[in-house]
């Protein structure tokens, strides 16, 4: 192939990619956002755990929440960046051992969708990724926890951590799959750095009549003084965490199907789409 058409097969992919990432010829790149917070929702095939729609567990954990305020508007987290993801599905058969056979006979026992493991980068590059990325923990640590204690008045007191939806990939891939979250983890490398979920005009909000420039370039490094006055006090009105600039966040689910969904499973439909979760009131069998 010559020189030329090498080229105009690189510019064919690179506008197919452009394209199918919702970039027109039209775009204006170097108006780009760094921030991957917001992204339309017919076109989001992130992968994404969510409390289902209309259940009361969004009350608990989105209304008058300001840790959790950033993913409110989806429900959930996702993972910002393709994640790696570990898919198995099992069909299992007892041996039927036979005297005086070289080849034993198999009889079906049952299938079963594996443990789904999730792995994916974090980034964070300014103080509303690191809000987002504090939630997203946040949001890990409740659903692998249970309602007990003093858990009262709602009527949850007593039941296990919550079944959450798996999404992704678009609409026959992962589409409202019920699954619990069994573990997960998240790596906080070393030798990177840590971005403040504090952003620079709250110190200024915080402290009636403002305070000069210079003591708020230390203030937002982290170096305050007393100087004429107990500055320190001033920040503590603001809350402060910190979050690294590129961590790992892997989640261990199990799909996990009702009684009554399961008596509602078709062959049939199954082969042919019907129950991949499209349906305003269905789930997604994989």
């Amino acid at each position: 192939m010559s020189l030329l058409g090498k080229g105009i097969g690189f510019v064919s992919k690179t506008v197919g990619r452009l394209l199918g990432a919702g970039i027109s010829n039209n775009s204006r790149l170097q108006k780009a956002s760094a921030n991957w917070s917001d992204r339309d929702s017919r076109k989001d095939w992130r992968v994404r755990l969510t409390i289902p729609t209309n259940s009361p567990l969004q009350n608990t954990f989105f209304n008058n929440n300001p840790k959790m305020a950033p993913l409110k508007p989806n429900n959930g987290i996702f993972w910002p960046l393709t994640p790696s993801m570990i898919i198995q599905h099992s069909a299992n058969y007892n041996t039927l051992e036979q005297t005086h056979s070289n080849y034993p006979h198999y009889a079906y026992n049952n299938s079963q969708v594996d443990q789904l493991n999730i792995i994916g980068e974090f980034p964070v590059q300014n103080p509303e990724d690191a809000r987002h990325w504090v939630a997203t923990i946040n949001f890990l640590r409740a659903v692998t926890k249970m309602f007990f204690g003093q858990d009262e008045g709602d009527g949850l007191k007593g039941n296990p951590p919550p079944i959450l939806h798996l999404s992704g990939y678009g609409d026959r891939m992962f589409n409202k799959v019920p699954v619990v979250v069994n573990t997960f983890n998240c790596e906080l490398k070393s030798g990177i750095d840590y971005i403040s979920t504090r952003e620079m005009g709250q110190y200024e909000r915080s402290i009636a009549g403002g305070v000069p420039d210079m003591v708020l370039n230390f203030l937002s490094n982290g170096i305050w003084k007393d100087v004429k006055g107990d500055l320190a006090d001033y920040t503590k009105n603001v809350e402060q965490t910190w979050a690294p600039t590129l961590s790992n966040i892997s989640v261990l689910v199990t799909p996990i199907y009702s009684r009554d969904s399961v008596q509602n499973f078709s062959m049939r439909k199954f082969v042919t789409g019907q129950l991949d979760g499209k349906g305003k009131d269905s789930i997604g069998f994989i």
